[in-house]
């Protein structure tokens, strides 16, 4: 994976963050999602190098082999908020004051509140396979909480961490022969890692505290996304299930929003790489 990449460590001020990297052109973040790392770009990045963009996959603080803070009884540590300064701050290093942000999964939170909390620095943002936290909190009913259970279970402290470690294989699936095998191999060996278990359980418990918080602030002060945002969704996952159009609640959060969905099962940049890149290139002009 990675071919031609720095693969490094970077001091972003309160945790170090393995970041791969590459290209020589306008950058570009991509943020992934639970349970992965940044190698679950492996398929898009040296598509996106190729046509001319640096692009930047970090693991976010918690996940893979990025560093994992002590847990605060608020769990703040692992908020949206506090991951999105400490990407901000990773790209300043490398010497990126402004850039194109895409996030999947629990990424694509980190890249609404970059966003928000930074509208000088991200030029475009790209959202996969979601909607804002409190607006699926709004919405939830018996059916959300039967599809995502987790998130409410992932919130309970302790229980979840002795689940996943009793058989992490066998909670974490995955098919290296769809995903890639190193790509399997580097996300099954970080979730053997109870360090990494606590703080990508503590992701999902800021989800429903402070995360929230901080949206609704938002939704009360009238903020939203004034650069141009893209909404991609995976036609296998729910959100058309779940939300009926979820372009139309992205309506609400960005001025200038476009969207479309993409044949695939929720992890879009392993599972359909080709049509990714190619709405990303159709998008980033």
């Amino acid at each position: 994976m990675f071919e031609g990449f720095v693969d490094r460590r970077i001091d972003v001020g309160e945790v170090e963050l393995r970041v791969r990297y590459a290209g020589d052109g306008p950058p570009v973040l991509l943020v992934h999602g639970h349970p992965r790392t940044g190698a679950t770009w492996h398929r898009v990045a040296p598509r996106l190098v190729a046509r001319g963009f640096t692009v930047v996959c970090p693991d976010m603080r918690g996940y893979g082999r990025s560093g994992k803070p002590v847990p605060r009884p608020d769990h703040s540590q692992q908020s949206k908020r506090t991951v999105a300064l400490d990407l901000v701050r990773l790209m300043r290093t490398l010497g990126h004051p402004a850039f194109v942000v895409v996030g999947h999964d629990r990424g694509c939170y980190v890249a609404l509140r970059m966003a928000l909390d930074h509208p000088d620095v991200v030029r475009r943002l790209v959202v996969l396979d979601g909607v804002p936290i409190s607006e699926a909190l709004a919405r939830c009913d018996a059916r959300f909480a039967a599809a995502w259970w987790h998130w409410f279970f992932y919130a309970q402290p302790d229980k979840p961490e002795q689940a996943i470690l009793a058989d992490p294989d066998a909670w974490y699936e995955g098919r290296p022969e769809l995903i890639g095998a190193e790509n399997h191999a580097e996300f099954r060996e970080v979730v053997r890692d109870p360090a990494t278990i606590r703080a990508m359980l503590e992701d999902y418990r800021a989800g429903l505290g402070v995360d929230r918080e901080h949206e609704e602030a938002d939704r009360r002060a009238g903020r939203t996304v004034s650069c141009p945002t893209l909404f991609l969704w995976s036609t296998r996952d729910d959100m058309v299930e779940l939300y009926g159009d979820p372009l139309r609640i992205w309506r609400r959060w960005a001025d200038d929003v476009r969207g479309a969905p993409i044949e695939s099962g929720h992890h879009v940049a392993e599972e359909n790489p080709e049509a990714l890149t190619r709405a990303l290139l159709d998008f980033l002009g």
